[in-house]
């Protein structure tokens, strides 16, 4: 059997200070504190849904902004899926999830092509989830795609909750990335007349 793919590392600056560790191939154990307390679920249910095992400690200027922390989790998480796909040898590189939450609809489509981009078409039924502005959302997954180098899709196609269509693209993420971070024993190096990725 091949070695879990995995990455450690952290990051500190002035405003976070923030390690975390992912394993791709995992059992869906997330271990998560980021002190947002809706945060921390929404990455303990990516770990689930995504059968990644996650580890999050998060320390942030959660008394001037959310942001910081939110984009700069998304920045490290991006970074780890990167260092743990390595060279992508052997990976399906491409995930797409329409996933229903409740009444809410939500479709993840992706691409682990080294080529970030953020397409977020998102219109949220509220502008806050407890005391997070959900525009923060945006902004972790834009940081995220930029560092895992995915061009990555998120649309809402119904939704009238705002917690459940948060949720829903958190969960249909997971399964998205799971499908594309996969090994397909068919793809001999990577999936790409490139020859890399």
């Amino acid at each position: 059997m091949a070695e879990p793919r995995t990455a450690e590392l952290s990051r500190t600056t002035r405003e976070t200070d923030i390690s975390l560790a992912l394993t791709l191939d995992g059992e869906g154990v997330g271990q998560i504190d980021t002190g947002i307390p809706f945060l921390n679920h929404m990455l303990e249910l990516f770990a689930r849904h995504g059968f990644f095992d996650l580890r999050v400690k998060a320390a942030g200027d959660l008394e001037v902004d959310y942001h910081h922390t939110m984009e700069d989790l998304g920045l490290v998480l991006g970074e780890a899926i990167a260092r743990a796909l390595g060279d992508k040898a052997g990976i399906r590189r491409y995930g797409s999830v329409i996933l229903p939450m409740d009444e809410a609809l939500i479709l993840v489509a992706l691409d682990l092509s080294g080529r970030p981009c953020l397409v977020y078409d998102v219109a949220a039924p509220a502008t806050q989830v407890k005391d997070i502005d959900v525009r923060l959302f945006h902004e972790f997954f834009q940081a995220l795609s930029v560092k895992a180098g995915m061009n990555l899709h998120i649309r809402m196609l119904a939704g009238a909750e705002v917690h459940h269509v948060i949720e829903g693209i958190f969960k249909a993420f997971a399964k998205a990335l799971d499908q594309a971070v996969g090994i397909d024993p068919r793809v001999r190096g990577v999936l790409s007349t490139k020859g890399m990725l």
